[in-house]
Parts: structure tokens; sequence; C-alpha cells
């Protein structure tokens, strides 16, 4: 079992982190809170991992802390939530804003992330409220949010293109992933790729 992997960061998108550990790649499909948080980072990377391993396929995923790690498989226990639902939803809002979801019942901010119907959010609220209390993660979610802004400043052109693809990862088709983007980056011309891509997520 693989606990975690530290490493320079090789390659970075706000879906996909490959750490180079040792001169070994590790692809590691991660979600925007993940990504906002080591944008920009210098020297080693510390991301806490988790392995699905299946009959056909084998994929690692990265996790900037313990508690959005203990969230995702938190999700993915809940009946109709699969791995890329579960990152969908952390890319959606932050381990704060998704515990407090929870705790409140509030099944419409759930239903705005991709893939979540309101049954699916009436699963995840009856299955996970007393869990998260009982571990705990409610209160450590405070301080699982996204480090502060990224380094640096990108072109619009860049932002755009970045935004759509990592929105396509996610599952979006391209054509309303870049109007979606265009849009917000029309209103919002400095807006960074975290939060085009989040406020897409609203959207689409």
């Amino acid at each position: 079992m693989i606990e975690y992997i530290r490493g320079s960061i090789a390659e970075l998108s706000p879906t996909l982190a490959v750490l180079d550990a040792n001169g070994v790649g590790y692809g590691l499909s991660i979600s925007l809170n993940t990504f906002t948080a080591i944008q920009g980072l210098s020297g080693d990377v510390k991301l806490y991992v988790y392995e699905s391993i299946r009959e056909d396929a084998y994929q690692l995923w990265g996790f900037a802390t313990k508690v959005e790690r203990e969230l995702f498989l938190l999700l993915t226990s809940v009946s109709g939530v699969g791995g890329q639902s579960a990152r969908v939803i952390l890319s959606s809002m932050t381990p704060r804003e998704l515990c407090d979801a929870i705790s409140r019942g509030d099944e419409r901010l759930l239903k705005s992330a991709k893939g979540v119907g309101g049954k699916t959010a009436q699963r995840i609220i009856v299955e996970l409220k007393d869990k998260i209390v009982a571990l705990g993660i409610d209160a450590a979610a405070g301080a699982a949010g996204p480090a502060g802004e990224p380094a640096g400043t990108v072109t619009n052109k860049e932002v755009l293109d970045e935004a759509v693809a990592a929105l396509t990862m996610l599952g979006f088709s391209p054509a309303p992933s870049q109007k979606a983007a265009l849009g917000i980056l029309r209103a919002e011309p400095d807006a960074t790729v975290e939060r085009v891509i989040k406020l897409a997520l609203k959207m689409l």
C-alpha cells in the first residue's frame, strides 16, 4: 500500500499531477482543491495516495491533505458515487463546504456537482452525516482549503485552454466547456484557471 508520494512536480494540470520521485514519474489523478494547493510550489511536494485497483485498470489518486483523501473514500463508499464523481464533487467545493453541506443536509448544493442527482445527494447526506462527525472531519476540514492564490499569472488563452482541457477530463463536452469558460473570462479577465473551472462547474 502506498501512503504518500513525495517528489518534484514534473507535470501539473487541474486534473493530473506527475511527481518525479527518485527518477520514477507517478501520475496521480487530483481534484481542483489539490491542484490549487500545490500549484506554484517549489521543491518536493507530498501527496497522500489512494490506490484504485480493478481488473481492467490501476489508478493512483493524489490528495494535498489526509482530510480530502478521507472525504474521497467516504464519497466513493456511497452507492452511485465513483472516483470520477467524487473528484468532481471535491473540485466543485472545498472540504469545508462539502462537510457543511452534508451536515446541513444541503441537497441543492450537492446536486450542483455534475453527475449527482437528487437520490444520490440524499444518500450522501444520510450515509455520511454521522460519519464525518464521528471521524472529526467536519472540524478538521477548515484547515484543508486551498493554500492561497497560485504564484504567477498566465494569459487568458492559456487559462482558457487549461480550463477547457480540465473540464473535458472531468466529463464535460468540449463545446459547452469552452462557451462557459469564455463567458467567465469575459466577465473576469483576470480569473485564475481554478476559478474558471469552479465557476464553470456550477454552470454546466
